[in-house]
């Protein structure tokens, strides 16, 4: 492999083992104008903890989201409904809800973008950078000092990439453990196939 001895850590049976990035900006980017796009946002002041699981398991199930899914539901309804938290749905012009972007400002100074995404159907549209400016215009308001979002390698190839592209900066590196939800029954097989099921 031409690196020399590399030091392997074992990833235990029905496992994933994933790298966490986590990036931020202490500055608010320069406004840039973006084209046209037929999506809106709706804000969803306390949902219902099912319709919030559907659109989350709608969204993340090609890269195995599985948190909030598993999450007691006392525990789920009490970020969702958290004052300190802001959930929205991203609309497409039929109101169909085609996306999520969950907002959490319960650390005081910090935005945490702690899920954004599209479904399937409209990866690699250009509305990912749409949905990332409505993001960060409402995450930088008075007294945020700080935003921060992570990602990692289950996401989509060009997760992180596109994150430094808008700005923000890589600070972080850990490796996540967990068990593999498709084992459990939480997403099918054939979910995530960049993900090898072993």
């Amino acid at each position: 492999m031409g690196r020399g001895k590399l030091s392997l850590t074992l990833v235990p049976p029905g496992q994933i083992a994933t790298i966490v990035t986590s990036l931020e900006m202490t500055t608010p980017p320069r406004p840039r104008p973006l084209p046209p796009c037929p999506l809106r946002l709706q804000r969803w002041a306390s949902p219902e903890p099912d319709k919030y699981r559907a659109l989350f398991r709608r969204v993340g199930e090609p890269w195995l989201w599985f948190s909030r899914l598993v999450m007691p539901e006392t525990e789920l309804t009490d970020i969702i409904h958290s004052p300190g938290v802001e959930v929205f749905a991203v609309l497409d012009p039929r109101g169909i809800e085609v996306g999520l972007l969950e907002l959490d400002f319960r650390e005081p100074g910090t935005a945490e973008i702690a899920f954004l995404g599209l479904v399937p159907e409209l990866t690699g549209k250009g509305f990912g950078r749409w949905l990332m400016a409505q993001a960060l215009s409402l995450s930088w308001r008075k007294g945020v000092k700080r935003v921060w979002v992570h990602t990692c390698t289950l996401d989509h190839p060009s997760a992180l990439g596109f994150y430094r592209a808008q700005g923000f900066i890589p600070f972080a590196r850990s490796i996540e453990t967990f068990a593999d939800p498709r084992k459990a029954g939480i997403y099918p097989a054939e979910a995530a196939p960049h993900v090898p099921l072993l």
